[in-house]
């Protein structure tokens, strides 16, 4: 089954994280994560300074998935968490521009900024727990 970033003509902006094949696919759920803020940033005011934080959150979440997919390229392990350490960090990155841009009096932004942020919370967290599971095999190897 071809992933919802190898599709073509298909609409994965009004595509909810609920109801993807498989969440565990980190690499479509990245992606669909990057849809969703794109979506999100669609909606949100044009304000001076809130241009500059869209800037900001579109390069980070679309680096989450972008540097995961790489990190699953590379053959060496080193490389390989590099590049997912690069991940989590724009995870990271990309909830903290998510809290700084100004949804004044919309509710309903609110709601999904917090969903976004959660996400991007989780997709740390499984990063992490990756990244410290290879070092820890890597350990129990070299034993």
């Amino acid at each position: 089954m071809k992933k919802y970033y190898e599709q073509e003509n298909e609409n994965v902006e009004s595509i909810s994280l609920e109801e993807t094949v498989n969440i565990y696919d980190l690499e479509e759920r990245t992606f669909l994560n990057a849809k969703r803020v794109q979506k999100f940033i669609k909606k949100v005011e044009q304000s001076i300074w809130n241009i500059e934080y869209i800037k900001q959150v579109v390069r980070s979440s679309g680096s989450v998935g972008a540097n995961y997919i790489e990190s699953n390229e590379f053959p060496g392990e080193k490389d390989f968490l590099m590049k997912a350490r690069i991940a989590g960090r724009e995870a990271k990155e990309t909830k903290y521009w998510l809290c700084l841009m100004d949804i004044e009096d919309k509710p309903e932004l609110e709601t999904e900024r917090k969903e976004l942020v959660s996400e991007n919370e989780e997709l740390r967290k499984i990063l992490s727990s990756i990244i410290n599971n290879r070092i820890k095999n890597q350990t129990l190897t070299k034993n």
